[in-house]
């Protein structure tokens, strides 16, 4: 009965987590913000950079581009939305890897000043140019799912290890390994119910849900640790 309430009213329901999902993330980019400040941890101001990206990217598509906005304008802005949205999420999915990664490639001491425009950063904003422009060309969007499955799989590894070699000292890094394995599992399940259940409504409501648990564990992740503070 839920699913089909969810189902009859989809564009209601994709405002609401529109919203919810754009609402949670600039909570984290203020407290992580703020937490940089107090810290200086390089790691953090690419986490908040991860959640920068998904805000704009989910209130692009589920604000502006709803059904009213996309039988308004048309076709070309249902697919600019799209693009915009794809774009957004496929930086903030390399921004979430690079803060697992940044000391390994930066070192102790890095040499740039901004985490939102720098050299190796901009290979990112490249990389996913191209990603967009190949779902583009082939009228999909599966350059995206493939490349989060593939990032999330190695993000999840990455933050394994960092969790394991912490051995208790960092309890957001629990919640970080939770939240990328989660991450990984709504990726997933998003590919296969794209390409292989053909957008059954049931499955991606389930993940819409999912994804809604992700955020909320990061929010209530970076909650804890700021308290400490």
């Amino acid at each position: 009965m839920v699913y089909a309430w969810l189902a009859a009213n989809k564009e209601i329901f994709k405002i609401f987590f529109g919203l919810v999902i754009g609402l949670i993330c600039f909570a984290i980019v203020a407290k992580t913000h703020r937490l940089f400040k107090l810290s200086f941890h390089q790691g953090i101001r690419y986490f908040r950079n991860a959640f920068l990206f998904y805000g704009i990217g989910f209130l692009v598509r589920y604000l502006l581009g709803t059904f009213f906005f996309a039988n308004f304008f048309g076709g070309v802005y249902r697919i600019a939305i799209t693009a915009i949205f794809e774009y957004f999420l496929i930086m903030a999915g390399f921004f979430l890897l690079y803060s697992l990664l940044w000391k390994n490639i930066e070192g102790e001491n890095p040499k740039y000043s901004s985490s939102l425009f720098n050299w190796r950063i901009s290979l990112f904003y490249v990389m996913a140019l191209v990603l967009v422009f190949l779902d583009l060309v082939w009228t999909g969007i599966t350059f995206m799912l493939i490349s989060q499955v593939i990032l999330f799989a190695l993000a999840s590894i990455i933050s394994g290890i960092n969790t394991s070699e912490g051995k208790g000292k960092y309890k957001f890094r629990k919640y970080y390994f939770i939240a990328m394995i989660l991450n990984f599992i709504a990726w997933l399940s998003n590919a296969l119910v794209v390409l292989f259940f053909h957008y059954n409504q049931n499955m991606i409501i389930n993940i819409y849900l999912l994804n809604l648990v992700v955020f909320v564990l990061f929010l209530y992740g970076v909650i804890k640790v700021t308290e400490l503070k």
